[in-house]
């Protein structure tokens, strides 16, 4: 008898459902969507009522709450789909629509917390030239810009997601799962290089030469460079952590589509590539905790807030 080739292993490897390994993360979704849905619509409030005016990271910060608050209340369909064991039963439209979300969720929120970056690099290392960047309307233009290039950039998975009948059900699909995978690789290497790769390059290089600057400052008071070393941090991790694997094994998940590999090699990847999706989900934690260290006096707004409910609840 022949033996199959390694092509042939490859066309005849069918997708494992992983469904164990899914059903935690759906544990996980519930989690995310319990902890992130009420923090993201109290920091929504906190900005819209408690921290006017608004400063240029203010406005970034809340557009990047937005966008989080928008891939959150995805996640109940996300966490029925696996529980329903990858059957997908709301429609073609809705489909698009979660899978849309999350990737606008992830771009969206990269490229703002580059622009964040960027601005207090300037305001930094360049004070007063940068003092243009304080004016509110800045951050509004950077912002719409954003969101543009966001939808623009992401309009093609309207097209390369859509839902599809397998072994008696219908499969919701991601990039990485797309039926037309050849266009799918080129348009991930794409979205890989030019909204991650690079602002990943920019982040880092940004939070480097501001610690470096900030350590050498004579006059730079210690709570500051603490305060700063604890955002470059918990940015850098939300980068290397959440988006880092994902963008990683996504890309040799595309690229085994078209290798001649075993199904072992293909399966183990997949598995790898669930689980980072699950740790791109967990940005929306770093981002809660973004906004309490990132400054603009949010600490004190949420307290006041809290001390406000307790006075009014004890009347």
């Amino acid at each position: 008898m022949k033996e199959p080739s390694p092509a042939d292993q490859l066309t005849n490897c069918e997708d494992e459902d992983f469904l164990q390994v899914k059903f935690y993360l759906s544990v996980l979704y519930g989690l995310i969507f319990l902890v992130c849905f009420p923090g993201n619509i109290a920091a929504i409030f906190v900005y819209c009522v408690k921290m006017r005016p608004w400063r240029s990271s203010t406005i970034i910060m809340l557009n990047l709450v937005i966008t989080d608050l928008l891939y959150v209340v995805t996640l109940p369909f996300f966490i029925h789909y696996y529980v329903n064991g990858n059957d997908w039963i709301f429609g073609d439209f809705m489909c698009k629509f979660i899978q849309f979300c999350f990737y606008f969720n992830m771009y969206s929120g990269i490229i703002f917390l580059s622009c964040f970056s960027i601005f207090r690099f300037l305001v930094v290392v360049h004070p007063m030239k940068s003092l243009f960047l304080r004016k509110r309307r800045w951050a509004v233009v950077t912002c719409a810009v954003v969101w543009m290039i966001s939808l623009v950039a992401l309009s093609p998975l309207a097209v390369l997601i859509a839902p599809s009948d397998r072994q008696n059900k219908t499969i919701c699909p991601d990039l990485a799962a797309a039926e037309d995978f050849i266009t799918s690789r080129r348009y991930n290497w794409g979205l890989t290089v030019v909204a991650f790769l690079l602002p990943l390059l920019t982040v880092t290089l940004c939070y480097v030469l501001i610690i470096c600057i900030l350590a050498t400052g004579l006059h730079t008071q210690a709570g500051y460079k603490q305060k700063a070393r604890r955002l470059t941090i918990l940015l850098l991790l939300v980068f290397y952590v959440c988006y880092l694997p994902f963008h990683v094994f996504q890309g040799i998940h595309l690229e085994l589509q078209v290798q001649p590999v075993s199904c072992h090699l293909k399966k183990t990847i997949l598995l790898m590539f669930t689980i980072s999706k699950s740790l791109a989900s967990l940005n929306t934690f770093g981002n809660l905790l973004l906004y309490v260290v990132s400054g603009d006096n949010f600490q004190q707004a949420i307290f006041s807030l809290f001390k406000f409910w307790k006075n009014k609840s004890l009347k």
